[in-house]
């Protein structure tokens, strides 16, 4: 029996790929093992999907000064302990990566049992965990053409990132049934983020009068942050958050607006969904969304708005124009290289394994 050990945590993003490999891995015939942080968000993902969780601790490294700096560099070396003694235990064929602070005491503690290691990086510019942990690795692999430049030209393979096999076996039909709403008119599907984007939730709702006209508006606009006024609108629909629904109602989109997370870009990329993406400006981030955007515009996936410059009537401009030119990105997404990542990390799994 192969065994794999997946790890990577911090943030939602640093998990959902790792459950895409899943469902493949067991039919593959491996046994399944996750190593994530004590607290984090991956712990209750990952146990959800009924695989064996090892918590370890772990520390943050930090650009800015913080008194955890003092303290966190102990947490990463008793992590470092503790991950090596799991994989003594374990003894896996190959270690996978997402990345995420939790991700580099169990590839230093790999390095040095001699398990080989695949790290995936999700955004354009690597971020600090994964570069730290760049040499130990035998394969990166990464979503972007741009960031094969940061990478170890040996070692780095445009894979896109993996796609949760759900998401393909959505219905139009049941996602319009969910939402009420009919065949009559396009339908915008407005995604900001699990936390929700004010930015964006506030413009959507500033011109769905003009809207609803013409589209139909599904909005999933973050935990607590629903407009009750706007639920009197027909044809406009609001969820906090959605789940067991979320395939369907991506089939039903005829548009996608969203923020520039490259896990959620690729969904959209694999779904050959016209989309326009908003980026977290560089104010509240490393501005990797940023450059995440800039890249899929380039490759003729999508249409990008800098949140600094979006108003009412550019938004509306640009769903226009979009949904016009809706063939040209679907054509643009059909043919991209980063597509069927799933099965392209599986093979290099398969190749990189002792």
């Amino acid at each position: 029996m192969k065994r794999i050990v997946l790890t990577g945590g911090g943030t939602a993003g640093h998990v959902t790929p790792n459950l895409a490999l899943i469902p493949k891995l067991k039919e593959l015939g491996y046994e399944i093992y996750y190593i994530g942080s004590i607290e984090g968000i991956e712990r209750k993902l990952i146990e959800g999907a009924g695989i064996p969780y090892y918590p370890i601790q772990t520390g943050k490294f930090r650009r800015y000064f913080d008194l955890k700096n003092f303290t966190d560099p102990f947490r990463v070396i008793k992590g470092g302990a503790e991950a090596r003694n799991i994989l003594r235990e374990l003894r896996p064929n190959i270690i996978f990566s997402k990345g995420g602070f939790v991700s580099v005491p169990v590839v230093k503690a790999a390095q040095k049992e001699h398990i080989p290691v695949i790290i995936h990086e999700s955004d354009i510019t690597p971020g600090l965990a994964n570069k730290v942990s760049f040499k130990t690795a035998d394969k990166i692999c990464c979503n972007f053409p741009e960031t094969l430049e940061y990478l170890p030209a040996a070692k780095a393979v445009l894979t896109g990132s993996p796609i949760r096999e759900e998401l393909f076996k959505g219905s139009r039909q049941a996602g319009l049934s969910f939402c009420g709403f009919n065949e009559d008119k396009p339908v915008i599907m407005v995604i900001g983020g699990s936390m929700g984007a004010a930015a964006i939730n506030n413009t959507i709702r500033g011109v769905l009068p003009e809207l609803l006209k013409r589209y139909q508006v599904v909005h999933l606009c973050g935990k607590g942050k629903l407009d009750k006024n706007a639920g009197k609108y027909e044809g406009y629909k609001q969820f906090e958050y959605i789940d067991e629904e979320l395939p369907d109602i991506m089939a039903m989109a005829d548009i996608v607006i969203s923020r520039a997370g490259a896990n959620s870009i690729c969904e959209l990329l694999a779904l050959n969904k016209p989309n326009i993406l908003i980026p977290l400006s560089a104010k509240a981030s490393r501005g990797d969304q940023i450059l995440n955007a800039s890249s899929f515009e380039s490759q003729g996936f999508s249409f990008v708005l800098e949140e600094e410059n979006l108003t009412n009537l550019n938004l509306l401009e640009t769903i226009e124009y979009v949904l016009s030119n809706k063939d040209r990105y679907i054509k643009n997404m059909s043919g991209a290289s980063q597509l069927d990542a799933v099965n392209k990390i599986l093979r290099l799994i398969e190749e990189t394994e002792k």
